[in-house]
């Protein structure tokens, strides 16, 4: 057996140091992303057991910089730096306080396992511990992610710290969305619902609905992508309990009030006449949108809870599924003042593993979570959306509305097989609501919406939404105002397909008694401070098996 020459040795050392490698690992990344409009940065990742493996691609020869933040700002930012300097590799794990300053972080959690650079790029591959033990690294979970990057020209180690100027931006994502094995034909169908030069009007928020007949008919076939659906389920169309025509409603936020604006986006679905086991449905759970709903001002912190409850989903599961139905996926919507979403699961009064969730919802990127297992609701269970809400900025009350200044707590359930059910909401009962600020009576019958109140005195002839702003808020009252409205009776809205309603539409029931706050899953960090010496061990076997090539091997350029 050949001896290890002396200098493989050191180099073996440096490895560990440096963590690169003379090629790029045998490793897939299932997720991407173009991090910036010039398609100048590119992520990819990938999870590797309790880490996260990335790639970066980037248009420098200088230095690129690439973190996790809280804001989507470089403020209390966990962050990593790395390039390739006169051929060799670096990588620093680093983080910065409230004031933004850069500091490198005493523990190293950020691992490179590849780097190179070319004419044009730098490519830089690292992993890190979902869970580390640094309170200067943030934890990766299903939540989404504002991840920040940046990049320069030169490299670190040239000029010190060198300004990234514009070449720097945020993105969100979610890093821990499972992977979905694409099972399609390059040669399926498709059709496109697509806007056709629409002018998008100069206010803040609009709502353009387009009608569109779709061109599958007498026969049936399953939508298979947009989204992709599982292997076993589509979403029917061409029979004749399919619609015939779709209504595509876009949402626009104009806040700057921009004029001149045209879309032409839109929707493709693709689709095969290869019918799957199931039909896919969906379900809108949560609060009904109405000012019923409403947040005080000045709240840091404020939770509304909508139901799906028990009586809706025993009609409907129980007459026509009362095996229950499986949902594979979950949309979590709120507006500009949502801030987390948790969907919780009752079964039989007890509280089962979270639905869904997003601790740090992100009103500007908003999709479709795959569950990592199917989850089965049955007639009888409880789901509570519960949205978590801050108005520390703003001086009136939030309402229920369509606008993104105004509020919703929705979630929408992708489910199989398909039901007869597409909302199962509820609304808190007003009058107790208006009761806490001091109203007695209202003017009856009710003539006019908003309602106009009859006293006291210094709400007489106001509207109730007048009234709600005329009253003085502090945090205190908001508090306590939280409190009443969390355990107020609720009005069951339980709607069927073609907007016909089940009997127990209308009826008010008791919310569950339910724990207060949502208790989270304890997480299990783990210090990669180990991760280093097996790596050392694992390229000093491969510094070892190819001592005689390794001299062949040219610089990282």
């Amino acid at each position: 057996m050949r001896r290890l020459r002396p200098w493989a040795l050191v180099l073996g050392g440096l490895l560990c140091a440096a963590a690169a490698a003379a090629g790029p690992p045998p490793r897939s990344y299932p997720h991407s992303a173009v991090l910036d409009g010039a398609a100048a940065y590119r992520l990819r990742w990938g999870r590797r057991g309790s880490a996260l493996a990335f790639r970066l691609e980037v248009r420098t020869r200088g230095y690129v910089g690439f973190g996790l933040s809280a804001s989507g700002g470089m403020a209390s930012a966990d962050i990593v730096v790395g390039g390739v300097e006169r051929g060799q590799p670096y990588l620093q794990d680093y983080f910065t306080d409230e004031n933004r300053v850069l500091k490198k972080d005493p523990q190293q959690d950020y691992h490179l396992e590849y780097a190179m650079e070319n004419s044009t790029h730098t490519i830089l591959a690292f992993s890190r511990e979902l869970h580390t033990c640094d309170t200067n690294d943030k934890s990766i979970t299903e939540s989404t992610v504002r991840v920040i990057w940046a990049y320069h020209h030169k490299d670190m180690g040239e000029a010190g710290q060198n300004y990234h100027g514009s070449n720097r931006g945020t993105k969100s994502l979610r890093l821990l969305n499972p992977e979905k094995e694409e099972v399609l034909s390059a040669s399926l169908p498709y059709f496109d619902l697509t806007n056709k030069d629409v002018p998008v009007p100069d206010k803040d928020t609009t709502y353009w609905c387009q009608m569109f007949k779709i061109p599958v008919q007498h026969e049936k076939h399953h939508v298979t992508k947009g989204f992709t659906y599982p292997p076993h389920v589509g979403l029917s169309i061409g029979t004749a309990a399919d619609p015939q025509f779709v209504l595509m409603e876009v949402h626009y936020d104009n806040p700057s009030y921009t004029e001149g604006l045209i879309d032409n986006s839109g929707l493709r679905l693709i689709y095969t006449p290869v019918i799957r086991k199931y039909d896919a449905g969906v379900i809108e759970a949560g609060l009904w949108v109405s000012l019923f709903h409403n947040i005080p001002p000045g709240m840091p912190e404020f939770v509304s809870e909508g139901h799906c409850t028990l009586e809706c989903l025993e009609e409907a599961l129980g007459a026509e599924r009362p095996s229950g139905i499986h949902v594979f996926a979950v949309l979590l919507h709120a507006h500009l003042a949502g801030r987390a979403i948790r969907m919780r699961h009752f079964h039989n009064g007890e509280e089962q593993k979270l639905l869904a969730y997003d601790d740090e919802f992100d009103f500007n990127f908003q999709e479709f979570q795959y569950l990592k297992e199917e989850r089965t609701i049955l007639p009888g269970d409880n789901l509570i959306t519960e949205c978590h809400y801050s108005t520390v900025d703003r001086i009136r009350m939030t309402w229920g509305g369509l606008s993104t200044r105004n509020e919703m707590c929705l979630s929408y359930l992708l489910y199989y097989p398909r039901i007869n059910l597409t909302r199962c909401a509820s609304i808190p009962d007003i009058m107790e609501q208006l009761q806490f600020i001091g109203v007695k009576e209202i003017y009856r019958p009710v003539r006019t919406w908003p309602f106009i109140i009859k006293s006291p005195k210094q709400y007489k002839n106001l509207s109730f939404m007048d009234a709600m702003n005329k009253f003085k808020w502090s945090r205190s009252e908001g508090l306590s105002y939280n409190e009443l409205v969390l355990k107020l009776p609720v009005n069951v809205r339980c709607s069927k397909t073609d907007n016909a309603e089940w009997s127990i539409q209308g009826m008010t029931a008791l919310p569950p008694e339910i724990e207060r706050p949502y208790k989270t899953e304890p997480v299990m960090c783990s210090s990669s401070s180990c991760l280093c010496c097996s790596l050392f061990t694992t390229l000093l076997f491969v510094v070892y098996v190819t001592a005689s090539t390794i001299g062949n091997i040219g610089p990282f350029v």
